[in-house]
């Protein structure tokens, strides 16, 4: 990763980690309290309907900010939706140079993706993390931060009140640079 660094603070680029996760009406099941004797039940529709996230964490090499994008969909993302995402990605950025870190999901790597990042070299450069390396995305962390607060053990009639409690939990993390160099100081890579 000391390469993409020094990359990234040659060109003045921000350095993002990207992910996607998703989740369902199926709750993310926690530990939790209850009175003595009473055992939590939770009650929920089974329905495999899903929500899409897709995440960027993006940090100036100077450590001077950290920014949070993201975005939910139905369905799961493809390499048209991550395009939409990316283009979003540069508009929210200003168009500054960025070094984007991200895993090999096949629409990652998809002959559109390679086609459409060609075009892009003047703000965008991919990197791959290493192999087997999931735990140095800070994105993990943050996936992880969100199912265990806003989506832990909660039980919607319906995917639109997942997604609500979703999006709360992604704006909470957004709002707090503290929490965004936690998972980036937790993971372990220094910028």
């Amino acid at each position: 990763m000391a390469a993409h660094k020094k990359s990234a603070r040659r060109r003045g680029a921000v350095i993002c980690f990207q992910d996607e996760s998703g989740f369902s009406l199926l709750p993310v099941v926690r530990s939790t309290w209850a009175p003595r004797g009473q055992t939590p039940v939770l009650t929920h529709r089974f329905s495999w309907k899903r929500m899409s996230m897709a995440g960027v964490l993006a940090y100036q090499p100077d450590r001077s900010q950290a920014t949070f994008v993201f975005q939910t969909r139905h369905g799961a993302y493809n390499t048209e939706s991550l395009i939409e995402f990316l283009t979003d990605l540069r508009e929210h950025l200003g168009g500054q140079p960025a070094t984007l870190i991200w895993d090999g999901l096949p629409a990652h790597r998809s002959a559109a993706m390679t086609a459409w990042l060609a075009t892009q070299p003047r703000w965008l450069r991919v990197e791959p993390p290493p192999g087997y390396a999931h735990d140095l995305n800070p994105m993990e962390m943050m996936w992880g931060n969100v199912k265990a607060i806003e989506l832990a053990n909660l039980c919607p009639d319906t995917i639109d009140e997942a997604q609500a409690a979703a999006v709360t939990g992604l704006e909470r993390v957004g709002s707090s640079y503290e929490l965004c160099f936690a998972f980036l100081d937790h993971t372990g890579p220094s910028l």
